[in-house]
C-alpha cells in the first residue's frame, strides 16, 4: 500500500511513520509534504496514492483549502491536536481522526478500520461521511452524531426507530442506545427507505425488526410493542393503519 503524508511538523510526520512501520511494514510512504501548494500540486499531478494521513494545519493554512482547491480520492487518516474540526473531516474521505500527541494504539485502530474499508463489497458504501444519498434506497445511510466532544457514526441499519419527544428527534439503535438528531421525522420520513421503515403516528417511524408484538386497539388502530422498549406509547394511528398493514406484508 502506499501512503502519503501531509505534514508541516518534521517530529509528527517522523512519529507517524515510525510507528506505522511497526504496525505494517508493506505501506510504502511517498513523501512528505508541508503545504496546501505541496499538496494540491502533488494530487493535480501524480496518481492517488491508497491513503492519505494528513494534519489540518498546514504551513500556508487550512488543510481543507486542498479540497476547495483538487479532487482528493483517497481515503484519509486525519492526524491533529485540534479536535473541532472532527465533523468537517469526516465530511471527506475520512477513515479516523486521530488527535495528537499520535499514539501507536489510535494508529492501529486507524489502519485496521482501513482494512474493513478496503474489503467492503463493491456494492456497498465505504464512505465515512455524514450521509450518503447516492445508493441508498431513499438516500440517507448513516448519521454522524456528537454529543458533547464525542462523535458517533451510526449506520441507519443499526437503528430501531426514530421517535420525537419536546421537539427534539432520537433515533434508537438495536441495542438500545439513543442519539438526539437534528433532523425532524418529516425529513426522515422522506430520507430512509420505505421497504424497511414506517411513519406509524406523529412521533415515531419504526423498523420493522423493531416489532416485538401487535395488538388491535380501538377505532382499528394496532398497538405495537417494539424492541428495545420505548418510552412513549406507539400506536399506529387511524388514517396510517391501512397503509401499514400493507406495508408489512409488501
Amino acid at each position: 500500500m502506499k501512503a502519503l503524508i501531509i505534514e508541516d511538523e518534521p517530529h509528527a510526520a517522523s512519529r507517524l511513520q515510525k510507528y506505522v512501520n511497526e504496525i505494517d511494514k508493506n505501506i510504502e510512504f511517498l513523501a512528505v509534504l508541508e503545504s496546501i501548494d505541496s499538496a494540491v500540486a502533488w494530487f493535480s499531478e501524480q496518481p492517488a496514492p491508497d491513503l492519505v494521513f494528513m494534519d489540518i494545519h498546514l504551513s500556508d493554512g487550512n488543510c481543507f483549502e486542498i479540497f476547495d482547491r483538487v479532487e482528493v480520492p483517497s481515503p484519509i487518516i486525519f492526524a491533529t491536536a485540534y479536535d473541532e474540526y472532527a465533523l468537517r473531516a469526516f465530511e471527506q474521505h475520512s477513515i479516523d481522526y486521530i488527535l495528537k500527541p499520535i499514539k501507536k494504539k489510535d494508529l492501529e485502530r486507524a489502519l485496521a478500520k482501513l482494512d474493513k474499508y478496503r474489503t467492503a463489497p463493491d456494492d456497498l458504501d465505504r464512505s465515512s461521511g455524514i450521509t450518503d444519498e447516492d445508493d441508498a434506497p431513499n438516500g440517507i445511510r448513516r448519521f454522524l452524531i456528537k454529543v458533547g466532544p464525542k462523535i458517533n457514526l451510526i449506520r441507519l441499519d443499526d437503528i430501531a426507530y426514530f421517535y420525537s419527544k419536546d421537539k427534539i428527534t432520537f433515533a434508537i439503535t438495536k441495542k438500545g442506545r439513543r442519539f438526539p438528531l437534528n433532523k425532524s421525522l418529516e425529513v426522515l420520513e422522506q430520507e430512509v427507505p420505505d421497504q424497511e421503515f414506517f411513519r406509524i403516528n406523529r412521533k415515531f417511524i419504526i423498523h420493522m425488526d423493531s416489532i416485538a408484538s401487535m395488538n388491535s386497539h380501538t377505532k382499528g388502530r394496532v398497538k405495537i410493542d417494539l424492541e428495545p422498549k420505548a418510552e412513549l406509547e406507539s400506536i399506529v394511528s387511524t388514517e396510517r393503519s391501512p397503509h401499514f398493514k400493507k406495508w408489512l406484508l409488501s
